[in-house]
């Protein structure tokens, strides 16, 4: 089944703004393009994906997309993530994706091991497998077939958004908890987990490395 991973990814210099209690400006910004970096190589390594586009409006991260042999679509109107995510969606589908993968930009230890176990999963279309955050609210990647099976729409309390959505398209819906897209980094206190994290993306391993937080 043909699959496209759309990768939503925001202005390094308006990112992780609520990390500024523990990081300045520049290094939020370093940190958001290392995960980037880092999610972009383990999508390139994960085998069953048939390309990958990243929706931005942020030049780094476009450079950085086709570096890594990904597609890049201009972000013109800078909504948010969720419309980010739908007009990515959308170029999957018109390029004959039969599936999309929605993954964020920042879940730095990502394992392509993970993103196959996800593509692996049985089910005839119309089918929503959902990937909670590590609190259980939130979504950190949703794998849709077809690629429009229902609407993006994350933010707070998403997951049970998605599962709802889910339900009233009459798809068939599966919870998936792979370890490494667990975390994504938003909060001080993300910030901190991560640091504990035994296994990151070579990028933000340098980036933590090379950067003091603030105070």
């Amino acid at each position: 089944m043909r699959t496209v991973a759309v990768l939503p990814v925001k202005r390094f210099g308006a990112a992780k703004q609520r990390l500024s209690a523990g990081l300045d400006a520049p290094a939020r910004a370093r940190l958001a393009e290392a995960m980037v970096r880092d999610v972009l190589d383990a999508l390139g390594r994960a085998r069953g994906l048939d390309g990958v586009v990243v929706v931005t409006s942020e030049p780094r991260a476009a450079g950085a997309a086709r570096e890594a042999g990904a597609e890049v679509l201009a972000d013109e109107r800078e909504a948010g993530q969720s419309p980010a995510a739908a007009l990515g969606v959308a170029l999957a589908r018109d390029r004959g994706a039969e599936r999309a993968l929605l993954v964020p930009g920042d879940c730095p230890a990502l394992d392509p091991g993970d993103v196959e176990a996800l593509l692996a999963e049985p089910g005839d279309p119309p089918a929503v497998t959902i990937v909670p955050d590590r609190h259980g609210t939130g979504t950190n990647a949703l794998l849709l077939a077809p690629p429009d099976a229902i609407a993006p729409a994350f933010g707070e309390g998403s997951f049970a958004r998605h599962v709802d959505a889910a339900r009233a398209a009459a798809a068939l819906l599966t919870v998936r908890e792979p370890p490494s897209l667990l975390l994504d980094v938003d909060t001080t206190e993300d910030l901190a987990a991560l640091r504990a994290q035994a296994r990151v993306g070579p990028h933000t391993a340098a980036a933590l490395e090379a950067t003091a937080p603030v105070g």
